[in-house]
């Protein structure tokens, strides 16, 4: 298979994902808000997904599985991957309050995007299953891979971009007001 390295590569990317994800959510040793864990459940699950998927194609080839029949299987593992993944997320507590929380401005802008990926990203996969383009089955798959750690590397980045800033001690206390003083 000539794109092994490749794959290997992007699965070797998106599990230092997985590692951004793991620190950022044992650095404070508390527990976080629900918009954090919901970013992080999902940077840990998209980077997941491209190892699964870029794993996928090196591993079943190594079982004399070629052409149309290699990308086909790796094409429906990952589409039942990326679904339920997507299933499963969305039914957390956390990510149901995120949504509950955040505005419609807030919703709109990131829904847009991840449904342009999730668009992409499932268009490539499902012309690969349809074999409407043979030998363009390896882009195509790739192009989806690439994706799923676009969409890892985006919400890293919205993550990073949407912390909050640490609280300041305030200023010095003030005494209470007492009356006056008769010195």
């Amino acid at each position: 298979m000539q794109d092994a390295d490749l794959f290997m590569e992007l699965a070797g990317i998106a599990g230092v994902f997985v590692g951004f994800g793991a620190l950022i959510s044992v650095r404070s040793g508390g527990p976080s808000d629900a918009h954090e864990v919901a970013y992080i459940r999902s940077v840990v699950a998209a980077a997941l997904w491209v190892v699964v998927t870029a794993l996928a194609p090196v591993i079943i080839n190594r079982y004399d599985i070629t052409g149309h029949e290699l990308w086909l299987v790796c094409s429906l593992l990952a589409l039942v991957l990326m679904f339920s993944v997507w299933i499963v997320n969305l039914r957390t507590p956390e990510m149901q309050e995120e949504i509950a929380t955040s505005s419609r401005a807030q919703l709109v802008g990131q829904g847009f995007a991840d449904t342009l990926i999730y668009i992409l990203m499932i268009g490539a996969l499902v012309l690969v299953v349809l074999g409407l383009f043979p030998d363009q089955e390896p882009a195509l798959y790739l192009t989806a891979v690439a994706f799923g750690l676009f969409m890892g590397a985006l919400t890293l980045l919205l993550l990073v971009f949407s912390q909050r800033r640490p609280q300041t001690a305030s200023g010095p206390a003030e005494l209470p007001a007492t009356g006056g003083s008769s010195a």
